[in-house]
């Protein structure tokens, strides 16, 4: 490292930290990470972001027994790396020759080495070397400086986006883990085996398969055979933004549907509404509702005769939201889930799940392979991802970590929405 690197690394920082065992967050001085291995990078944070999955930990649901530094989602400028990151660097993810000091670039919520083969298949997620930001083995990035690992294989350099300029740093933020899960939630759902005869307009087995030889005798499609009506459970942040990666792929490929938001919280099903009117422009391929928790039953029944969902996007992370999933999927349907779950039991019998056909989809997404197509969504959508603090807003604030003790208490108790932190504030 230079001597304005090592002078650095000599100084303290400010940081968001968490104590056990629940409810325990404090903002206090510690050291500035420093370069460990070959392969490092340390990152002076610009923003960083408050997820729901940060209240697991908040909560005390993650079980951890030592203190961390919170935050999983931040962006920020390159400020050292380690010696493997230099031109002549062959056979490796491209990061490790193309990136410098003063790089501006977004990372994943997981560490990637992008060289295994869970990452040489794009299942970035489950990389062998894989650790969650935001925990005792890896200090996340409510801070003002983050040691991020295998750094080559991790990061997303900034520098070279097509129409960058055009993006708001709080929408850059979005890259970090909402919006890449959005888009893989929407994607899981429609490259299903099971809502592939609604996209395809053929029926299964044909609409995954070559043709067949024989006679399959299937009738022609009828017009409610063509429709696809689709369920998100689940309006904050990460919600909102499958919401509007779902429509979009279904637009784009104009597709027929009905999709129904949930969410027992008033406001949330409001700001949804609010973001409808503005994407939804004048599109004719399908229907967008609101839906309490309360009455979704009866409004599914009466929208696919009683039939119900093709597929249910699950964004909650808890077992009700589960068991109302089950209740809304038609027979031969299928439940995605990426909300983060505990070690609570899914709320199913072997029985049910083999009496109705249904498919569970289960998982964490590989935010570091779908950032291309988060990043596409991303520019198209600046009207409600790049703005802050307006009723269609995803993102309703940046505050200072001076304020993170009440933040956290009130994102706990829904009393705010995406909130995110200038560290230098």
């Amino acid at each position: 490292m230079t001597s304005a690197i090592e002078a650095l690394c000599s100084e303290s920082q400010r940081a968001v930290r968490w104590h056990p065992p629940s409810y325990d967050i404090r903002v206090e001085t510690l050291p500035i990470p420093e370069i460990e291995h070959p392969d490092d990078a340390i990152v002076k944070i610009q923003l960083a972001g408050l997820c729901g999955s940060d209240l697991h930990m908040y909560r005390g649901t993650a079980r951890l027994t030592e203190p961390c530094i919170m935050g999983h989602e931040f962006i920020g400028e390159v400020v050292a790396l380690g010696a493997s990151f230099h031109s002549s660097s062959t056979g490796r993810p491209h990061l490790y020759s193309t990136l410098h000091v003063g790089d501006k670039v977004v990372s994943p919520f997981t560490v990637s080495c992008g060289e295994c083969h869970f990452c040489r298949v794009g299942f970035t997620c489950r990389c062998v070397e894989s650790c969650l930001f935001g925990t005792p083995l890896t200090p996340g990035g409510q801070a003002q400086y983050v040691r991020v690992r295998r750094a080559g294989g991790t990061l997303y350099s900034l520098q070279d986006i097509p129409h960058g300029s055009l993006l708001a740093d709080s929408s850059l933020l979005l890259l970090c883990d909402i919006l890449p899960t959005g888009v893989f939630a929407a994607f899981q759902a429609l490259s299903h085996a099971k809502t592939l005869p609604f996209t395809t307009r053929q029926p299964y087995p044909l609409s995954a398969s070559p043709p067949q030889i024989g006679d399959v005798s299937f009738l022609p499609f009828l017009e409610e055979d063509k429709s696809l009506t689709m369920a998100v459970i689940g309006l904050g942040p990460v919600g909102v933004c499958t919401c509007i990666a779902l429509l979009d792929m279904l637009v784009t490929r104009k597709l027929k549907f009905n999709v129904i938001a949930i969410d027992p919280n008033e406001a949330r099903r409001a700001k949804m509404a609010s973001i409808y009117s503005i994407i939804g422009g004048n599109q004719q391929f399908g229907e967008f509702q609101v839906a309490d928790t309360s009455d979704v039953k009866e409004l599914v029944a009466h929208l696919t005769k009683g039939v119900g969902c093709n597929a249910v996007l699950e964004v909650v992370g808890n077992t009700s939201a589960l068991r109302l999933a089950y209740e809304l999927v038609r027979p031969f349907g299928c439940i995605n889930s990426v909300g983060v779950h505990s070690d609570q039991v899914v709320p199913y019998k072997g029985v049910e799940l083999y009496d109705k056909n249904v498919s569970l989809d289960f998982g964490r997404c590989p935010v570091r392979a779908m950032f291309p197509m988060a990043l596409e969504l991303l520019l198209k959508r600046q009207d409600v991802l790049g703005s802050v603090g307006g009723e269609t807003s995803l993102v309703e604030k940046i505050a200072s970590f001076d304020d993170a003790v009440q933040i956290y208490d009130d994102f706990d108790k829904g009393k705010c929405g995406k909130v995110l932190f200038d560290p230098f504030k």
